[in-house]
């Protein structure tokens, strides 16, 4: 018998889940509701994902190198990137989760247009699920509704997860991004050509940052602010494109966007032979908002737990077989995940503090340690003397910053 698994969403998650699958030679179907979907989303992506994912050079709209940091005050701080062969990509969603999603099905995934709707979750651990759908090849604009029966199921559909609600995993608190893409004269792009700018204060984003991001033929202008802010996210990004002001000059916005993001991970990931990877899953780190990495990573250790366990002789997995994709994954990025809440509830609670932060990011000791971070998705330890010098750099910028910020 042939394990038949589903995997709903194509985005990052879903459709390096499905690739892993389909290579692996398990019947996959994989689901998309949106084939043209532009997900809003600054789009930056660590050196380790063009290598490790085999992302041709087409996706990457920018190499990054030079970074500025802008505190509430204005001071800015340039971080750039010393080695020629390291840099930050930038990517439109649309072309790469198109290029992701054409891969998964050219290597045998069944790729369905179609939204789902409901699961038919079975009693025991062997009898099949029921996903309903509606398929939008067929049946003009209504589509047509259909069932299908597969063995197990991967959640790969967002914040907004139907799989997530029809197992009943559990809300979390989520963020609220909004971005305006922004087409400049030539000028201006040649400003941000290898560069990217992030501002923080309480004009741009009340928990995060703001951000400025250069894609192939515009730039991402874009903000984000908890749920409980939802409000007010209008006049924050007005204060961001405020701040931005003489750089945006003459620039024509060609589409505004905003969507959720998970802010910690979900109550339950996997119940019963339903695992859930990416934002559905709930892995978007706190202090960088980043994702997309651990998306496509997520749902690629998923769809190796599957194959291992279908590889050892076990027909279908069960929930404690799939639970073994929950161990690794928090055992591998766990602590990344702590740091990076640590750091967002010291350093954004006020301007002053994120003064000290900004000031903070003007140390080259700060700089090595977050880039290799962040380029190598590793929490890299720095040797104790360098770790006690950012330890004491790190106390004086907050009791500078309470003193001195506006």
């Amino acid at each position: 018998m042939t394990l038949r698994v589903a995997v709903v969403g194509s985005g990052p998650a879903g459709s390096s889940a499905a690739e892993t699958l389909a290579k692996a030679g398990i019947e996959t179907f994989l689901f998309e509701r949106k084939l043209d979907n532009a997900k809003p989303c600054g789009g930056a992506i660590p050196l380790c994902m063009v290598s490790e994912f085999d992302l041709p050079p087409h996706i990457i709209d920018r190499k990054v190198r030079k970074m500025k940091m802008i505190s509430p005050s204005n001071r800015e701080v340039d971080i750039n990137l010393v080695n020629e062969d390291e840099y930050i990509g930038m990517c439109r969603r649309e072309v790469l989760d198109g290029f992701m999603r054409d891969r998964a099905a050219s290597l045998g995934a069944n790729l369905i247009n179609a939204t789902v709707h409901k699961l038919d979750i079975p009693t025991n651990n062997t009898d099949p699920y029921t996903i309903h759908y509606v398929d939008h090849n067929e049946g003009g604009s209504q589509g047509v509704a259909k069932t299908l029966k597969v063995d197990a199921i991967i959640g790969a559909d967002g914040a907004n997860s139907r799989i997530a609600k029809e197992i009943d995993a559990g809300d979390y608190n989520y963020a609220i991004a909004f971005q305006e893409r922004i087409r400049l004269p030539q000028a201006q792009m040649d400003y941000y050509n290898d560069l990217a700018e992030m501002y923080v204060g309480d004009d741009v984003s009340t928990d995060f940052y703001a951000w400025v991001f250069p894609k192939y033929d515009h730039v991402a202008v874009g903000t984000g602010t908890m749920q409980v802010h939802k409000a007010s996210i209008k006049q924050l990004q007005a204060g961001i494109r405020a701040r931005a002001a003489k750089k945006l000059v003459g620039g024509e916005i060609i589409k505004v966007e905003a969507h959720p993001i998970p802010e910690h991970p979900r109550p339950r990931r996997v119940v019963g032979r339903v695992a859930l990877v990416g934002d559905a899953a709930g892995y978007v780190t706190k202090s960088s908002g980043e994702g997309i990495y651990f998306a496509a990573k997520s749902g690629r250790m998923c769809a190796e737990t599957i194959i291992e366990v279908s590889n050892s002789g076990a027909k279908i997995p069960t929930e404690n077989d799939l639970k073994l994709y929950l161990k690794r994954w928090d055992k591998k990025y766990g602590l990344t995940y702590k740091v990076l809440d640590i750091l967002q509830s010291v350093f954004y609670r006020t301007d002053a503090t994120r003064e000290a932060f900004v000031e903070m990011c003007a140390d080259m000791d700060v700089q090595k340690l977050t880039f290799d971070s962040y380029l190598y998705k590793t929490v890299v330890p720095a040797n104790p003397f360098t770790q006690l010098k950012i330890t004491a750099k790190t106390l004086a910028s907050l009791i500078r910053g309470n003193a001195l910020a506006p």
